[in-house]
């Protein structure tokens, strides 16, 4: 199971249809709206 990181939600890698990839990692999330604010965003996210 993955963690959305922008709501924190638990999400299943396996059946998430929303992912993202940034700097050669796979994000994974809950809602379109959560996949929109990490693309426009990352590093807001993220720490970086």
């Amino acid at each position: 199971m993955a963690i959305d990181p922008i709501c924190k939600m638990t999400v299943d890698e396996k059946t998430a249809k929303l992912k993202s990839e940034y700097k050669g990692k796979m994000y994974y999330f809950c809602a379109p709206g959560c996949k929109k604010a990490f693309e426009d965003n990352p590093g807001k996210y993220l720490g970086s």
